[in-house]
């Protein structure tokens, strides 16, 4: 398997999924722009969300990966078979509790996440409606996440990378054409997440049956594989996610500023979300079953040559994004968002905290190459603990900068954080002698710099004044965005040929 061309075909179905949610974003700001309402619907799907990142993506995949892999090895077809149906049994049982749950209490979880809203009857009420409808998304992205996973360690990235796709589609139909039959109307915008959910689910079925590993309802939580994966989880909860778990104490921050903060936030971590997930998550996605299958055998050079890979590229490609994201900041959210209700403040408020953000983007997508590199090996324990201190050094950086920053400041800490969770894990791995470093990088990092520096300079005398962005029609805006996008491209990846890159030097076959 070629995973230069495997993370290419996950970057672009992942693209598609972040283009549609992109547009998704713009139609949410247009209709609904940045207030009461969105706030609420933010706060609402914030704490699913949260899980779906804590349990689905993070804890759940990162231990059930390489046990799976591990079985696939060493247990043939009928054991990992049995492991698949008891995990997911288990699984399905504890979700379906968890959201009754959730949907019981969510006026206490409102109270927790975001106690500001309490002030305000009538918004801490919506954001309860809109939390109990979307609870129950957990249980069907859960379970969406243990369909790509399975389909992931078969090779199988293409309909795992393009169901998120559906969610995003979601949104869309919800908005355009069925928000005037609800009062009010952003109480689409919660039916849509159940709805999404639901078929993103059922879009993974047909791909499950193909490879013979559709779950049965078969529950035994004495499996011993079962009691591998729970004990691997605990830990791996904070050692892959204090992002998220920094994000939501940022929303209880948030929901003490001005109206609007959340939504700010909101929107400049989805601008973020698009470089994360074409890079970290799709990396990262390749690269966990490929270390697996590599620990599982005993190839230790191997396995460190996939990490010196990953990390590569991710300078390679992060880098860029990261500065692009922070010159571009203006036309970026004003081509994307000023429309409708989504003012000139809205604007400058949102870009504050896209720069802020920005600071961290290589950091946070480091994180998501480093972190697998322990859990391929089943190691949870060393990044839960660089985690902790990861968790307090954010929110003592909250408290330092939220004063003079505001909402930024929370931005910021979170950027921060991310850089320094990346450089605890890479030590880690260094002093562990788990990774050893391909001759050549001082060299590799110097030729990225230049290219990174020209590209910038491009792009801030491209740019031109916010002025002209804040008051150009859509259209313009929209061609001009596309064109200093380009731009930026060609005289980043121009210089780098010059420098001696060549795409043949990143392609590599997988374990």
């Amino acid at each position: 398997m070629n995973l230069l061309k495997a993370l290419a075909t996950v970057s672009s179905m992942t693209m598609v999924s972040r283009i549609l949610g992109f547009l998704r974003d713009l139609v949410i700001a247009r209709m609904f722009g940045a207030g009461i309402a969105t706030d609420a619907f933010f706060v609402a799907f914030r704490i699913p969300n949260l899980l779906r990142r804590l349990f689905a993506e993070g804890a759940f995949s990162q231990a059930f990966v390489p046990v799976l892999s591990h079985y696939r090895v060493g247990q043939g077809e009928q054991g990992t078979r049995t492991l698949v149906d008891r995990v997911a049994s288990l699984l399905a049982v504890t979700l379906i509790l968890v959201s009754v749950l959730g949907v019981i209490l969510a006026p206490w979880i409102i109270y927790v996440s975001a106690p500001g809203f309490a002030a305000d009857a009538a918004k801490f009420d919506l954001t309860v409606a809109m939390l109990r409808i979307t609870f129950p998304y957990i249980v069907f992205i859960s379970l969406v996440s243990l369909a790509g996973g399975i389909l992931n360690t078969w090779s199988r990235f293409v309909i795992p990378a393009l169901t998120p796709s559906l969610l995003n589609l979601s949104f869309i139909f919800g908005a355009m054409f069925a928000a005037p039959y609800f009062d009010p109307p952003a109480m689409v915008l919660a039916w849509a997440v159940f709805a999404g959910g639901a078929a993103q689910l059922a879009f993974q079925i047909p791909a499950l049956a193909r490879i013979g590993m559709l779950p049965r309802l078969r529950l035994d939580w004495r499996d011993p594989g079962v009691k591998r994966i729970l004990r691997l989880m605990g830990p791996a909860i904070l050692g892959v996610s204090v992002a998220q778990i920094s994000l939501l104490i940022n929303t209880i921050f948030a929901s003490f500023l001005a109206v609007g903060s959340v939504s700010w936030l909101y929107y400049a971590d989805r601008l973020m979300e698009f470089p994360t997930a074409l890079l970290g998550v799709a990396l990262g996605t390749v690269l966990l079953p490929s270390l697996s299958r590599s620990f599982a055998s005993g190839d230790v050079e191997e396995y460190s040559r996939l990490l010196d890979w990953g990390l590569r590229l991710t300078l390679l490609l992060a880098l860029p994004a990261a500065v692009a994201l922070a010159v571009l900041s203006v036309p970026l959210v004003s081509t994307l968002f000023h429309h409708g209700a989504f003012s000139e403040q809205d604007v400058w408020m949102t870009r504050q905290a896209l720069m802020a953000y920005s600071a961290g983007l290589l950091g946070l997508i480091l994180v998501k190459i480093l972190a697998p590199g322990f859990y391929a090996r089943q190691d949870v324990a060393t990044p839960m603990r660089i985690a902790v201190v990861t968790l307090v050094a954010t929110q003592a950086m909250n408290l330092a900068l939220i004063g003079m920053l505001a909402h930024a400041g929370l931005a910021l800490s979170i950027s921060l954080g991310a850089c320094l969770n990346a450089v605890l894990l890479y030590r880690a791995l260094r002093s562990d002698n788990i990774f050893r470093p391909q001759p050549g990088w001082p060299r590799f990092i110097l030729k990225a710099l230049c290219a990174v520096a020209l590209m910038a300079t491009a792009l801030f005398l491209a740019a031109g004044p916010a002025s002209w962005w804040l008051g150009a029609g859509d259209s313009i805006r929209a061609a001009a965005l596309a064109a200093l996008v380009l731009l930026g491209v060609a005289v980043y990846f121009a210089t780098l040929f010059i420098l001696g890159f060549r795409p043949r030097d990143f392609s590599r076959g997988g374990a």
